[in-house]
């Protein structure tokens, strides 16, 4: 399998993060400009219903995705203020080899966030 995929694991309640949107900007190596290319939502088990990217979408560049997980840790009446203390969770990363899979996982507390690539 290829391409690029991703899920959210709330550490403070030890389960998936539901209903976190996800932007993801794509930039080409010759320029500095992200273009949005994708949203998406993850579901009851903190994926998303289909890849972020599949094997043909996939070019080589710089990515970054956008977790936007203050609106999720409100809804779970975690974090009352607005803007939280992490509101937003950028994460860049490059692709060379378009053929590779690539999975990006975030875990995430309201106020700290680990991500990695995974398998």
């Amino acid at each position: 399998m290829s391409g690029v995929t991703t899920h959210v694991l709330d550490l403070t309640h030890g389960l998936p993060a539901d209903h976190v949107a996800i932007d993801l900007y794509y930039t080409e190596p010759s320029s500095e400009s992200s273009q949005l290319i994708k949203t998406a939502v993850t579901n009851s088990d903190g994926r998303l219903d289909q890849p972020l990217l599949s094997e043909e979408e996939v070019r080589p560049g710089r990515y970054e995705l956008v977790f936007h997980i203050g609106d999720y840790f409100r809804s779970k009446r975690i974090q009352p203020h607005n803007p939280a203390f992490l509101e937003d969770v950028p994460v860049r990363f490059y692709i060379l080899q378009t053929n590779r899979h690539y999975h990006v996982p975030l875990l995430i507390s309201p106020y700290g966030y680990q991500i990695y690539r995974g398998s």
